[in-house]
């Protein structure tokens, strides 16, 4: 099949140069796309406080439980994309990814109106402090009501990285990025909302990001063309995107639920240390962002290939990506560590709030390699069209372990640095889980193959 010059031959020629060709792109429109809660938190708690930064900074947990979900449902229509387009099935493309974009629309709509209702109940649930509640009430309101853009834009990149096109999301982050900066300054500097300035401004930037994506789906020639007008949601289609995108969604979500409590415990400790978790839980986002765009890059990799049926390809593939995943993590989470001060600046200059946050690095960042590989195993596995016992195995791991130790070994020991060891000792037994896992999907993949004659 002859490929655009967006598009990457991933079942054909070298390996490594063309997942680094992938990956490099998801990875700078990753970091953008965070840059956008990043810029609210840093104008916030430059301009308007440390009340307004621990206010923006308290929804991101419960944003992503809300959100986390469908997130993970699009990578359900990443892999069954990416096996449509390997293999020239242009119908079945052409109507896997209109029924990809109409769910993305009717979901969005949906939890603009779920987010906007509950989101005060939910932060009472967690425990917000009184002088935060008001605040943080207000910006996940304004946030929600931008769902269907986030949504639709999510899942028209998910189309775009199942045909290897990284580039153009990244283009059209930029020109959002921009906007989000302006309209931040714009709206808490020169018009003071404060908080409900830097929401606004985010909106308006997914909207922006949106608009661009869904006119890149409209104005191609390929097999992924979207057409308003065919707009619908067919039930085999949603049916195979829920097969890997549900346990994903769900893995993601009770992982930020986890999260969540663990919240509730930096919570206790007072609005100081929700600030120094605030930015250094960002900080962090931006490491995670950088490892899982190698998963993204791997799951895409593995699909197209295991829909031709080259399983040698798939290893290769996994081994690479490995190799990338130790480097990029190792490197980036040592960096973070070395600089974190420096880099906590750039959202507090409270002194007492960088020794939170350096608490939290030293013991988080290291060793971040670690969930990059944690990441990395059931994005392979999903590629091969198995999610669900990954996600169980990931929710044991990573959920079970944060709760033991939250309300096992915690209370007895209290201190932001001892809470924050549960994500080392997380990553650790998930990893050996998930090895054994791989093991016996790659066993069953290959026997499957040698009896398909491929």
């Amino acid at each position: 099949m002859k490929k655009g010059k967006f598009e990457i031959d991933m079942c054909n020629g070298s390996i490594m140069d063309k997942l680094i060709s992938f990956a490099l792109p998801l990875m700078a429109s990753s970091i953008l796309q965070l840059m956008f809660n990043a810029v609210d938190i840093i104008v916030v708690g430059r301009f308007s406080g440390r009340q307004a930064l621990a206010a923006v900074g308290s929804t991101t947990a419960l944003i992503n439980i809300f959100t986390n979900l469908f997130i993970g449902i699009s990578l359900g229509a990443n892999v069954l994309a990416a096996g449509y387009f390997a293999s020239g099935k242009k119908k079945e493309m052409s109507e896997a990814v209109h029924t990809a974009i109409g769910f993305a629309l009717i979901s969005g709509i949906c939890m603009a109106f779920v987010g906007v209702a509950a989101s005060h109940l939910a932060l009472q649930m967690m425990d917000t402090p009184a002088d935060v509640i008001g605040q943080s009430t207000t910006y996940m309101r304004i946030y929600f009501m931008g769902m269907p853009f986030f949504m639709l834009y999510n899942y028209g990149a998910a189309v775009l990285r199942a045909v290897g096109d990284t580039k153009r999301p990244l283009l059209f982050l930029i020109v959002a990025g921009a906007a989000n900066v302006g309209l931040d300054l714009l709206l808490v500097i020169v018009i003071p909302l404060d908080v409900a300035g830097v929401a606004i401004g985010t909106v308006a930037s997914q909207m922006v990001s949106c608009i661009l994506v869904l006119w890149c789906l409209h104005r191609t020639e390929s097999s992924y063309q979207l057409r308003f007008s065919r707009l619908s949601v067919k039930w085999i289609y949603l049916k195979r995107i829920f097969q890997v995108g549900v346990p994903a969604g769900i893995q993601s979500t009770v992982i930020n639920f986890s999260n969540a409590m663990l919240q509730s415990s930096v919570n206790s400790f007072g609005a100081t240390a929700m600030a120094g978790y605030t930015a250094t839980n960002n900080i962090l986002g931006f490491l995670y962002v950088a490892v899982n765009a190698i998963t993204q890059a791997c799951m895409s990799f593995t699909s197209q290939n295991y829909s031709v049926g080259k399983q040698k390809r798939m290893d290769r593939v996994f081994l690479d990506c490995v190799i990338l995943s130790v480097a990029v993590g190792g490197v980036l989470g040592i960096g973070a560590y070395m600089f974190g001060p420096q880099l906590l600046r750039i959202y507090t200059s409270d002194g007492n709030v960088i020794q939170c946050g350096m608490e939290i690095l030293s013991i988080t960042t290291i060793l971040y390699c670690l969930c990059g590989i944690m990441d990395l195993i059931p994005g392979a596995m999903r590629g091969m069209g198995h999610s669900a016992v990954p996600m169980v195995l990931s929710v044991i791991g990573t959920v079970g372990t944060r709760i033991v130790w939250i309300y096992g070994f915690f209370p007895h020991h209290r201190s932001l640095y001892f809470l924050f060891i549960s994500y080392p000792g997380s990553w650790v037994f998930t990893i050996i889980m998930q090895a054994v896992c791989f093991y016996f999907v790659r066993k069953k993949c290959r026997i499957q193959s040698d009896r398909n004659g491929k």
